[in-house]
């Protein structure tokens, strides 16, 4: 015996007082643990329900102790499980929506015509039209032998679709549907519209299984629960639907790898790595559209926060930024003060003024034109919670200094607006390589958890001047806690502890060596910093380069030879998932080659290559 009875109904009958009976139903649906939807409306009632056979038997006899639905006829199956997830019970316009209000089946009915006699009329091969009314996706599933179909996705497309059928008006018509609701209301909008013989099948598609077996009938009869198709016995069949696209499967469907219960079918599945490629594109097409022009080189009113720590609360404004900005003459600050563009609140402030720790004040720069940056920036992977960015150089990762607009948040914010992508890490403007960045503040917070705990391994390419003494070391150094006047920081043993580990892959014959590079900090500058510090020098690098005498600028320029250091993977946890996962990103031009026997350097464990990956 089955666990579940299921039972359809609908009656074209007027109602008043809906409220009060959409709460009467809704309460002893409840109390009898009955699944499924009650549709209410002024024209009628429409129902599909699953339950315990002795709680449907129970609820219809409270619903024909109405008046109304006294001679409710009502179409019992039954399964072996709750076809239905949640019981609904809504009051609607109409109980079948057909967008129609003239046609009202309760007083107009259009003639019917029942199960056996149409088996008798399509044995006879009698003259008449057969037209099926349902959905396409619901007469892929099966229909009668020589139907016409109405060729329409929704039951509100009807009227229109039938002006596109060529129809024989003067020759009988029987229209069938599922349960026979959809024709009480296509049957008499036909014969207002100059059909003379029109008939619909009572009980449809499943009444006739019901009396007369799958004569003349080809496949099976959708419904709209889990159960998706019966076959003439009125049994479940092995035919399935695509929760995606609503496609529907055969059993050698659901056998396919393409097929994944509740996500995807051979119907709608894309490759995963063919969809974030088209992501990818797409994305490319945002950030170019966001860069040209640069946003930076539009002459603008920079607004510049100056947010007032607490170890400078007390001091006058002048002593305040000449402090915060040391590398910025204090006659400088002077002009900038007396020409009112050090405010606060709109109000512009003097020299000797006191500032106070939290303090919120900006700079203002007038007509600020920045200078022109790298913008080839690529996306190497993207899903729900994550971006992965190879970045360009020369490109500021976040405004600072002379660029506001030229940064590579700012261009995304362009690019991915009305979202705001969060970088989880710095990288030096003149550093190319991985960035990586969370879509939500969520998502943020729970790597910034494995940054700080050093659970990250970062892993960099450089190319430095001179041969190392050995093929592997450490360099464990404190570094300065803020720049000099110079705008370097130094190793500093009052400073904070910095450890970095490198391994030679190349030694090359003009004096240079190409380095892997494992910070195991993540203190700024500090891979330039330290190799600096140990006679080995980045090549290019304008700062801690053999050349570099404090007076050069910070950032290169586009077209400037570039400075050789390269962010080329990086390994994370899945802020989501909790998969340890990896992404490399290409290493640059002056990487001529990279032996074959490079170690990839990763944290502990197993980890599933999701990013482009390249040697």
């Amino acid at each position: 015996m089955s666990d579940y009875s299921n039972a359809s109904a609908y009656k074209f009958v007027s109602l008043g007082e809906l409220s009060s009976l959409r709460e009467s139903l809704r309460l002893r649906c409840r109390q009898l643990s009955l699944k499924g939807t009650i549709l209410l409306s002024h024209e009628g009632i429409n129902l599909f329900i699953a339950g315990e056979p002795a709680a449907i038997d129970e609820f219809l006899t409270l619903l024909r102790s109405h008046s109304e639905f006294a001679d409710l006829q009502v179409k019992l199956s039954s399964s072996d499980y709750q076809p239905f997830n949640r019981m609904l019970v809504k009051i609607k316009r109409e109980i079948i929506s057909f967008g129609v209000p003239e046609i009202d089946p309760a007083k107009c009915p259009a003639p019917k015509i029942r199960p056996a006699q149409l088996k008798q009329w399509l044995d006879e091969k009698r003259p008449f039209t057969l037209l099926d009314v349902r959905n396409n996706y619901e007469v892929a599933v099966g229909t009668f032998a020589d139907a016409v179909r109405a060729n329409i996705d929704h039951f509100r497309q009807f009227p229109a679709a039938l002006a596109e059928l060529s129809l024989e008006r003067h020759q009988p018509v029987v229209m069938f549907c599922t349960g026979g609701i959809r024709c009480e209301k296509a049957a008499p909008f036909m014969l207002q519209h100059g059909y003379g013989e029109v008939y619909h099948l009572d009980g449809g598609i499943l009444k006739y299984f019901e009396e007369v077996g799958g004569a003349h009938f080809d496949g099976e009869c959708f419904v709209f629960d889990k159960r998706v198709a019966l076959d003439p016995s009125l049994d479940e069949s092995e035919t399935t639907q695509c929760y995606a696209c609503q496609a529907i499967l055969s059993r050698d469907d659901v056998q396919l790898p393409q097929y994944r219960h509740g996500q995807s079918c051979p119907h709608c599945y894309i490759d995963p790595d063919q969809q974030m490629q088209h992501l990818i594109e797409q994305r490319h097409q945002e950030i170019a559209s966001a860069t040209s022009p640069l946003p930076g080189s539009i002459a603008y009113e920079n607004v510049r926060p100056l947010n007032v720590p607490a170890k400078f609360d007390g001091l006058r404004l002048i002593e305040f930024l000449a402090a915060l900005h040391p590398q910025i003459e204090r006659q400088q600050w002077l002009q900038t003060i007396a020409a009112g563009r050090i405010q606060a609140q709109h109000r512009a402030l003097d020299a000797d003024e006191l500032v106070h720790a939290s303090q919120r004040l900006v700079h203002l720069i007038p007509q600020t034109v920045e200078p022109p940056v790298n913008v080839d920036i690529r996306i190497l992977f993207e899903d729900s919670w994550l971006i992965v960015v190879d970045k360009p150089a020369p490109l500021p990762v976040h405004p600072s200094g002379r660029f506001n607009r030229n940064t590579l948040v700012h261009i995304l914010d362009l690019a991915y607006q009305p979202l705001f992508p969060r970088p989880q890490h710095r990288l030096d403007a003149n550093t190319t390589g991985i960035v990586v960045f969370a879509k939500t503040r969520r998502v943020a917070a729970q790597l910034q958890q494995q940054f700080e705990s050093r659970e990250v391994s970062k892993t960099y390419l450089a190319k430095v001047f001179g041969h190392p003494a050995t093929h592997e070391f450490t360099i464990d150094k404190p570094i300065s806690v803020g720049p000099n006047r110079n705008g370097r920081r130094t190793c500093d043993e009052a400073g904070l502890a910095s450890q970095t580990q490198i391994r030679v892959l190349e030694r090359n014959p003009d004096g240079t060596a190409l380095l892997q590079v494992h910070p195991i900090t993540g203190r700024t500058n500090q891979i330039r910093i330290h190799l600096w510090e140990v006679g080995l020098p980045i090549v290019g690098d304008p700062i801690y380069g053999t050349e570099s005498n404090g007076d050069v600028c910070q950032t290169l320029l586009p077209g400037d030879p570039p400075m050789c250091l390269h962010h080329w993977r990086i390994g994370i946890r899945h802020p989501v998932t909790g998969c340890l996962v990896s992404f490399a990103s290409p290493p640059p031009k002056w990487v001529e080659r990279l032996p074959p026997d490079t170690p990839i350097t990763v944290p502990s464990g197993s980890f599933r290559e999701l990013g482009r990956i390249s040697r």
